[in-house]
């Protein structure tokens, strides 16, 4: 009985733990996979310390990401309603 004490008590650590390593997608990963999808143009632009992508669907949604100095900077503009 003690086997299956142990045995289920390293299950539940094992479980736990591997359930909560997993990463978190942050919000310009998400905004970059859904344009993406939507098969939108992306055009990316780098300066010395900036970084800005562009992303634009036909049907007029688009999301501007501007890294500069750390900061993160998003715009999102839907013209599609």
């Amino acid at each position: 009985m003690k086997l299956y004490k142990y045995a289920a008590l390293l299950l539940a650590a094992g479980t736990i733990t591997l359930t909560s390593c997993r990463e978190e997608k942050s919000e310009k990963e998400k905004l970059i996979e859904e344009m993406k999808e939507e098969g939108a143009t992306i055009k990316e632009k780098s300066d010395d310390d900036s970084y800005k992508i562009k992303m634009e669907t036909e049907d007029g949604k688009e999301v501007k990401i501007k890294e500069e100095d750390g900061e993160t900077k998003i715009k999102v503009d839907d013209d599609s309603k």
